[in-house]
């Protein structure tokens, strides 16, 4: 199978791992994470990654493990999510997520409770289901009922729905269109376009064309195309059978032929197929063993 894409899709786990999770390409994410969050929070001038894995305080219990954690100078605590498909609970699992930074904190001894401010960026390949905004980005606190004050303003959640994102080139307003324009468009153009002079968007293009990269660099980021494009093509398919047919058993029997393929592949992990399918963990595991 051969490339004909310049850029890379930034929706495969290489893409997004490669742009926003490398220390050489810090300066991207900490830009992108700035402009998503202008005027919720101070400019973030330095972050450090941190670890992807959480494990509960039992060990029966679920663990989390995130696409991108990391700390702000100041350290603010930020969960970067990247979702590929629409999964059961999204909202709960997010929320669930957010508690583990949160309970690092705890510190024994003498302690007042005082938090840091934790953030969630969900870049979703989906809308969420019965939706009736079309509002591309949902910024989510804890507001009090009556007056809509905030009432705690340390835990934000941000959803980005990239389906609702409509504009074309020439309609682009401001940095953050852009950069939502290149997350879903970036893999289908030839050259960097003329309307976008910014220095940070020069960067993005080099790191994400693919002749800059090395043989082994070209080989991950092709299996991981592959892996993406086979499953979405699939789970296309399936879909429109499943809607075609009425019968909410064909989608699922779709889902599981996704998974089995991701699982055959070999190099993706249960919450990764997780994320691709929305099948839960426990399912994937026991296609696991159905298979072996």
């Amino acid at each position: 199978m051969e490339l004909t894409d310049k850029y890379i899709n930034l929706f495969t786990d290489f893409g997004f791992k490669k742009i926003f999770g490398t220390e050489a390409n810090k300066d991207l994410l900490i830009h992108f994470l700035n402009t998503v969050l202008e005027g919720e929070i101070d400019i973030i001038t330095q972050i450090h990654y941190g670890k992807q894995e959480f494990l509960s305080r039992r060990a029966k219990d679920r663990k989390a493990i995130f696409d991108l954690y990391c700390e702000s100078d100041k350290g603010e605590k930020f969960i970067i999510e990247l979702q590929r498909a629409e999964q059961d609970f999204f909202k709960d699992r997010s929320i669930y997520y957010a508690s583990f930074p949160i309970q690092e904190q705890g510190k024994r001894g003498k302690w007042d409770y005082e938090l840091l401010p934790v953030y969630t960026v969900a870049i979703m390949n989906f809308e969420f289901e019965n939706a009736t905004s079309d509002k591309v980005i949902s910024y989510v606190k804890l507001r009090e009922k009556d007056s809509k004050e905030p009432f705690f303003d340390k835990l934000t959640f941000i959803y980005i729905e990239m389906p609702k994102f409509l504009k074309k080139l020439h309609e682009l307003d401001g940095i953050l269109d852009k950069w939502l324009y290149f997350f879903k468009h970036l893999h289908e153009l030839h050259k960097m376009p003329q309307e976008v002079q910014e220095a940070i968007f020069l960067k993005l293009f080099n790191q994400c064309e693919i002749a800059n990269y090395s043989p082994k660099e070209a080989m991950k980021y092709k299996e991981s195309w592959k892996i993406y494009n086979d499953d979405k093509n699939v789970m296309d398919f399936a879909i429109n059978k499943a809607k075609k047919q009425g019968l909410e058993q064909g989608l699922e029997q779709g889902l599981e032929m996704v998974a089995i393929n991701a699982i055959k592949q070999g190099n993706l992990t249960d919450k990764d197929i997780s994320k691709l399918t929305g099948l839960s963990i426990e399912a994937i595991q026991e296609l696991r063993k159905k298979i072996a």
